[in-house]
């Protein structure tokens, strides 16, 4: 009598149950919502009152650079020493003090710029004053040497490369990067999930051995059963609790949004308000549109369909690994000289990716790694936006999904044996012995 799915349910129903998947399950997205909304609200604490900063230019020639934004305020002074500039300062409680001193070459005018404040500025604040002053310098030097800085703008041309196939369609460097963000999320979130929940499912077992209730269940019901109904119910499971995480977390940054009135996404930082003005820039507005439009070049379906089926077909591999270890061993202590086979080859495929992929999306190391069953959950989800065949994307998943069958069916002869046995930490030569029998 086939049994998988009342263990399935039996499962599923356990875990959901459980007080503390319940309060974890809730209680998780509370503490995020409040972290975020925490750090929100510091941030515009922060952010609302205006820096104001004084400066003091004894070249004369700065006074048309600093223009005041919507955080930052500049007072230029003029006819005034740097100690009376000071004490003004202090005395305001102003931002700081941007010293601009009179050098007499080049070479001098690199230690001729200070900046002084009570505390240490922010690097964002730094950095602007250093381009501003930086692109003053530079367009005075080359008028003094009789050149004209309007021609220099004129005759200045950007290259970038178009990109196409042979078979006509158009690529960029910023469909790269896309793609590579797009492998890189996946793996990290498939990664998250095996490690949380192939962990729940290694507990579940050892629980159930230490409890001896195990001893009445494998009675009635055989051991590959009992492990594929503990990884299909304790993924659903998890599924369910990820569900409730996403549409929960929503709920509660719109409630935050409205009622509290914390609006993430109109917050202002330093580092948005220099982006906001970089955005005014024709170059980099276009660049920002090419990204947009290379975001739906990507494959879009055939990355859903992709990542339903690798995803999955991963997670299901590794997790057979864990109900395998849970059974070998009587307590999570025990578990740790077996983690590293099965955790290697994750971070293994993580860096194939990453320094892989990105360069040589259809090399010999990025297509071996692809049909490797333990390593083709990350590497092809990151070789698929680059253009991977039909044929290819199908063998590897038929391989991993054979693999995971032959996976189940050696954990389910380690469950068989393991499930059993108590107070003894096994080694990888009794393992095999179990397998074999």
């Amino acid at each position: 009598m086939n049994h998988l799915p009342l263990i399935i349910k039996r499962e599923y129903l356990t875990k959901i149950k459980n007080k503390s998947f319940i309060i974890m399950t809730f209680v998780s997205p509370l503490i995020m919502v409040a972290l975020i909304a925490v750090v929100a609200y510091l941030s515009q604490l922060n952010n609302d009152k205006e820096r104001h900063i004084s400066v003091l230019d004894e070249t004369g020639i700065m006074a048309d650079v600093f223009v005041d934004t919507e955080h930052t305020k500049y007072n230029v002074l003029t006819n005034t020493s740097l100690e009376t500039a000071k004490e003004l300062v202090k005395a305001k409680e102003e931002y700081g003090l941007l010293h601009i001193q009179n050098a007499l070459d080049d070479q001098d005018m690199i230690t001729a710029v200070k900046f002084y404040s009570d505390e240490s500025p922010s690097l964002s604040i730094m950095s602007s004053l250093e381009q501003k002053i930086e692109k003053k310098l530079t367009d005075s030097k080359l008028q003094n040497n009789g050149v004209d800085i309007e021609k220099i703008k004129a005759s200045k041309t950007n290259i970038t490369i178009a990109q196409e196939t042979f078979t006509g369609e158009k690529t960029s460097k910023i469909d790269s990067y896309l793609k590579l963000a797009f492998g890189g999320a996946a793996g990290y979130l498939l990664f998250m999930f095996i490690i949380i929940y192939g962990n729940m499912i290694m507990r579940s077992v050892i629980e159930e051995k230490t409890s001896r209730i195990i001893e009445i269940i494998i009675s009635s019901v055989k051991p590959i059963q009992l492990m594929l109904g503990k990884i299909i119910g304790t993924s659903l499971a998890g599924i369910t609790q990820f569900a409730i995480w996403v549409i929960l977390g929503s709920i509660l940054i719109f409630v935050l949004s409205t009622i509290f009135g914390v609006n993430i996404a109109e917050m202002q930082t330093p580092q948005q308000e220099m982006l906001d003005q970089a955005m005014q820039n024709p170059e980099i507005a276009n660049e920002v549109q090419g990204a947009i439009q290379s975001f739906f070049n990507l494959p879009l379906a055939n990355l859903v369909v992709a990542f339903m089926f690798f995803f999955i077909g991963g997670y299901l591999l590794y997790s057979s690994l864990y109900a395998a270890v849970g059974a070998a061993v009587d307590n999570e202590t025990d578990t740790q000289q077996f983690m590293l086979p099965i955790i290697m080859p994750l971070v293994l495929a993580v860096y194939v990716g990453i320094f892989t992929v990105i360069e040589d999306p259809h090399g010999t190391v990025s297509t071996v790694f692809s049909f490797i069953p333990f390593t083709s959950p990350v590497v092809m989800l990151m070789r698929i936006p680059f253009g991977v065949p039909i044929w290819q994307q199908v063998l590897s998943f038929v391989i991993l999904a054979t693999t995971f069958v032959l996976t189940v069916w050696f954990a389910a002869k380690i469950y068989r044996v393991g499930i059993l046995m108590y107070g003894k930490k096994p080694s990888y030569k009794e393992l095999y012995k179990w397998i074999k029998y």
